[in-house]
């Protein structure tokens, strides 16, 4: 599967590298976030990358929702947690929680329709910076800090109507910021689409703090070093 070159794995236990969380976040989801660099003091393993290797390891159900419980840090091992058929998380040796999953309905371990939903919905998740952030602070205002932009996943919901797809691909559908002083949650709907066909839908969540008033300067910057570093990337992949 492609998710291999991006975890490591030893006895039922998962951890991450940070060049592979770094590779993933850009390579796979698009996501510049720098949170996920590899020399970033603050670095934290990609939540769409702990939602892929979920999805490989536990299957595909037509209800889920993954409530992401604490950033994990590089060289952390994790594993599976089973409390029921229904209830699961993503725990270290010590028992901390860093993802929590409920699940409900019909369950696939159809690795190629695994691998098909992971990418599109990761490669959408990705996007939410510049292209569905920028518009949805400007219009309240608001904004996060220039120089410590930090947006944390918080939670993810998927409802299939059915398994039996083969290619599903992942469409907004609708998008809300709500602002209480500096802090500010974002949700994203979005569905799965196979032929035209809605099959699915779903919802993600994300907060932010330290909100700032808007400034279109300030805006522009962030989104031209977003771009930059984006370029920088690929012309380091391209000269390896």
């Amino acid at each position: 599967m492609f998710l291999e070159s991006y975890y490591s794995e030893q006895n039922g236990e998962f951890s991450f590298t940070r060049e592979q969380a770094s590779h993933f976040a850009k390579k796979v989801a698009g996501d510049f976030n720098p949170i996920h660099d590899e020399d970033n003091k603050r670095f934290c393993v990609p939540g769409d990358l702990l939602f892929s290797v979920v999805l490989s390891q536990v299957g595909l159900s037509q209800k889920m929702r993954f409530e992401f419980a604490g950033m994990i840090n590089d060289g952390v091992a994790i594993s599976v947690d089973q409390k029921s058929s229904t209830d699961l998380s993503m725990v270290d040796g010590s028992g901390k929680e860093y993802l929590h999953i409920i699940r409900d309905g019909d369950t696939t371990l159809n690795q190629a329709l695994i691998e098909q939903v992971t990418k599109s919905y990761v490669q959408f998740s990705g996007m939410n910076f510049p292209h569905i952030m920028v518009p949805l602070m400007e219009s309240k205002q608001i904004m996060i800090n220039p120089t410590r932009p930090l947006v944390i996943y918080e939670s993810m919901e998927l409802d299939f109507e059915r398994l039996d797809v083969t290619a599903p691909t992942v469409e907004l559908t609708g998008s809300e910021i709500d602002v209480d002083g500096k802090r500010g949650s974002v949700t994203l709907q979005f569905c799965f689409k196979e032929n035209d066909e809605v099959v699915g839908t779903g919802r993600k969540r994300m907060v932010m703090s330290g909100l700032k008033p808007y400034c279109q300067d300030d805006i522009d910057d962030l989104v031209n070093r977003f771009n930059q570093r984006k370029d920088d990337f690929t012309a380091l992949l391209a000269a390896a």
